[in-house]
């Protein structure tokens, strides 16, 4: 014959229990926050500068501490601009903020890398490398280098859309290129014939309105804050990287 547990048996078994789900709460709360901050990291696509394979509005998960390649989408901490939230908190303006010897500074005070704003971008050169590009297309090491991640339409399209926006009329149209010539070695930004060692040079690939390494130069290894590996929404565009 089976003895009933008694009421004070009950009542510790359920607590026992209790404390168990707290336990792996606890637990998988735990893992989670570390995933997030020190393996993945989930980014949403912001503006049109990826286009036409990103879409503003897009969410990646983006592994850290990943060595990024050649043609890998990165999320970077932008060189030039802080954070929203930090130009906010400090009551600051696009005036306010300075780039010098490689540091970004608000009001005279050096701004922390992860206090930055994020960009995404996509790696086109890494240390050693040589850049350029004419006649719309793209030189790694002097030779001509697929960019299987752009599309002939899209490109016509941006550049319509601005002949129109400023009244430029088709024959002037006709000769404006989506990405315009350039080469490192002669770049403002740059000025230099090869990727410096622990660098990378980054661009959008919307290259007719992407603010990219053209623009701000080199990127350091530590700007680099992770490498995508997977777009999961919207769900009908899952893509892995």
């Amino acid at each position: 014959m089976k003895r009933q547990r008694s009421n004070q048996e009950q009542e510790t078994s359920g607590w026992k229990f209790f404390l168990q789900l707290v336990v792996l709460f606890v637990i998988v709360f735990g893992a989670t926050l570390a995933l997030t901050n020190f393996v993945v990291s989930k980014d949403r696509v912001t503006g049109t500068s990826m286009q036409p394979g990103l879409q503003d509005g897009d969410q990646l998960f983006s592994m850290r501490h990943r060595t990024p390649k050649r043609n890998d989408i990165v999320v970077v901490y932008a060189p030039d601009q802080a954070s929203e939230k930090y130009m906010t908190a400090n009551n600051a303006t696009a005036a306010d903020e300075q780039v010098k010897n490689g540091k970004l500074y608000v009001k005279g005070k050096e701004v922390p890398l992860k206090q930055h704003e994020l960009y995404i971008k996509r790696v086109i050169g890494v240390a050693g490398d040589t850049v350029s590009a004419k006649n719309e297309k793209l030189y790694v090491n002097g030779k001509q280098v697929p960019q299987k991640y752009l599309s002939e339409k899209f490109s016509r399209q941006e550049i319509n859309a601005y002949a129109k926006q400023y009244n430029i009329d088709e024959m002037t149209a006709s000769t404006i290129k989506f990405t315009n010539d350039f080469n490192i070695a002669t770049l403002k930004s740059t000025h230099r014939k090869t990727v410096p060692k622990g660098s990378y040079f980054v661009m959008g690939d919307n290259r007719f309105v992407s603010h990219d390494g053209r623009a701000f130069g080199f990127l350091k290894r530590k700007n680099i804050q992770s490498v995508v590996f997977w777009r999961f929404y919207p769900l009908n565009k899952m893509k892995t990287y």
